[in-house]
């Protein structure tokens, strides 16, 4: 059935790719709504589409370009943003009909865009939108983008070619963000960034202001301040500065949550060296002791690599040893991808793909065992949850060592009553090597 002709501009949209470029969709389409754009869930009813790409790892570019050319056989009409913007001349080289592209955080270019292809709408009235703009994540929890851009140049990693040096936002504003999601009904702020630990070093931490009050821009000063909304605070992207160290006390004191995602990536002195990681395996366990020694209900999760170029059988080795000594909660393991782009590439002697994919098999059978000792250390214990879903079979929910989408999960069997964004007290019953079972407390 054709709209009438006066009906709000209808406007598709697909997100790809990490929770950053899921804020950088949300940011999108708080503009499109202040503009008077409606949005469509179909790509028959939308007037275009927005595809926001991820082009990080092969497999993320494939899915990309995938989801172009499924937007562009469906409705025709494509804009074309994101991280895979930012390589010059793939998407078009695959799909030249797309209308526009542009890259990551680009959200005046994407704007520009779609005002050339679907004339902006001029009711006042549609223009108004919630405070906390649009989310496309449950009404319960919400990323809180800190910065943009990372000042590491890592050998394996593209993004500071696609979105650029740190640049982090003014204190006061995260801050407005952060009040403002908490206000909507927000009872868990993810902190995200490409590298948290560093907010604010671009601005020298210089002071800033929130609410008339003098606020530092700081990692350690805006934990600090977002630990007075009552709600979880959840740190991710950490890495391993000493300063991260002030932060442990918050925890142990109920201000943030006790979790902790660092992304160490190896154990091996040589091949962080070359991966140009800061830090080293010797300093990182220790420094895992002392956080565990100051806040022993600290949950820490961490990422790998295996197979870097040049990585050896012994360095492999010497990773799953300190895979072992570390006992982290949470870890992930990706085998080396030789993403276009990336020096790591242009390294010697490169690990056949086959070897990768078995070395990082072995090293997820390592922490298989690891987690599921650590989460049947946990049966028997009190745990207060955050609920995300409820059906016939009980809530799905999740406990501070749980964050959304790539951690575990705690079901809980008779919990059909709970609500999406209840808190409750449960008994944990039985564990396995991801998730916890249990039943509410008396």
């Amino acid at each position: 059935m054709a709209r009438a002709p006066d009906a709000a501009p209808r406007v598709g949209f697909v997100s790809l790719g990490c929770p950053k470029a899921l804020v950088d969709s949300e940011q999108i389409l708080t503009r499109l709504r202040a503009e008077g754009y409606a949005t469509s869930k179909t790509y028959r009813d939308a007037d275009l589409v927005i595809v926001n790409t991820c082009g990080f790892i092969d497999d993320a570019v494939a899915e990309s370009l995938d989801a172009i050319g499924e937007a562009l056989e469906e409705n025709g009409r494509v804009i074309v943003t994101g991280c895979l913007g930012a390589k010059n001349g793939v998407v078009r080289k695959i799909h030249p009909s797309v209308l526009a592209v542009t890259g990551p955080h680009d959200l005046d270019g994407v704007m520009r865009a779609v005002h050339a292809a679907l004339p902006k709408p001029h009711d006042p009235y549609t223009d108004l939108v919630p405070p906390q703009g649009i989310r496309l994540t449950p009404k319960h929890f919400a990323y809180l983008k800190i910065s943009e851009g990372c000042n590491h140049r890592c050998t394996f990693c593209i993004i500071p070619s696609m979105r650029g040096d740190l640049v982090s936002r003014p204190v006061g504003e995260v801050m407005q963000e952060a009040e403002n999601l908490v206000k909507a009904g927000v009872k868990e702020l993810l902190v995200i960034s490409q590298d948290t630990s560093a907010y604010g070093v671009d601005v020298k931490y210089r002071t800033g202001f929130w609410n008339g009050r003098p606020l530092k821009t700081r990692m350690t000063e805006l934990v600090r301040a977002l630990g007075e909304f009552g709600v979880w605070v959840r740190l991710h992207y950490v890495y391993p500065y000493p300063h991260v160290d002030d932060v442990i006390p918050l925890m142990a004191e109920g201000r943030v949550l006790p979790y902790l995602d660092v992304p160490f990536q190896h154990a091996s002195a040589r091949i962080l060296k070359l991966m140009k990681r800061p830090a080293s395996a010797e300093d990182n366990l220790a420094r895992i002791r002392a956080w565990r020694a100051a806040c022993p209900e600290i949950t820490i999760r961490s990422t790998f690599i295996a197979g870097f170029p040049g990585e050896t059988e012994a360095e492999f080795e010497e990773l799953l040893e300190f895979l072992e000594e570390a006992q982290l909660d949470r870890v992930g393991c990706f085998a080396y991808s030789p993403v276009e782009g990336a020096k790591a590439n242009a390294l010697p002697d490169p690990v056949p793909e086959e070897l990768r994919q078995e070395r990082r098999a072995r090293f997820m059978q390592v922490q298989a065992g690891i987690s599921a000792r650590r989460l049947q250390a946990k049966v028997g214990r009190r745990l207060q949850v955050l609920v995300d879903a409820n059906g016939k079979g009980g809530a799905v929910a999740r406990s501070s060592a749980d964050a959304p989408e790539i951690d575990g999960v705690v079901r809980v069997r008779d919990g059909q009553r709970l609500k999406p964004g209840d808190f409750a007290q449960v008994v944990v019953e039985a564990a396995d090597e991801h998730d916890l079972f249990a039943r509410l407390a008396a």
